[in-house]
């Protein structure tokens, strides 16, 4: 009975790794020769995630924007994808995780443009930037500050 019991255990824990693993994993389209992107990416898989990256051409990587519910004015570089929210740009993965914990009804985050000091852009004075909540509407919101 015991024994019966523990393998159910076991069996159901082992199922349900899979699926949790799933939800920390990165999907990411970026262009092929950006290094900022494979440096925001290093930045990702140093904090625990893994990274799927799918290296497009600018065409795809507009397309995917847009099908995210990206709109232009809110874009970055790369688009990652993950636990069904859209992580547009260099978004520090405190970010992530908060949002990955808190599920609010959104479409994603973005950090629009570039700023120096986002994760994958480090370098000399660091801005000031924040990190926006892009709503189901097309709205945003500040979701973080940093700097």
């Amino acid at each position: 009975m015991v024994r019966t019991l523990l393998l159910t255990v076991l069996l159901g824990v082992a199922l349900a790794l899979p699926a949790a693993a799933a939800e920390q994993t990165v999907e990411l389209w970026k262009s092929p020769s950006c290094d900022c992107c494979a440096k925001w990416a290093d930045h990702m898989k140093a904090e625990g995630f893994a990274v799927s990256p799918h290296p497009v051409d600018t065409d795809t990587l507009a397309k995917i924007k847009h099908q995210s519910g990206v709109p232009s004015k809110l874009a970055s570089c790369h688009t990652g994808k993950i636990g069904g929210y859209v992580i547009e740009g260099h978004v520090p993965a405190s970010d992530v995780k908060r949002l990955l914990e808190e599920k609010p009804e959104a479409v994603g985050l973005t950090v629009p443009g570039m700023p120096i000091g986002s994760p994958g852009m480090e370098g000399p004075d660091p801005e000031s930037y924040d990190v926006l909540l892009i709503k189901k509407d097309g709205s945003t919101e500040v979701f973080a500050h940093h700097g």
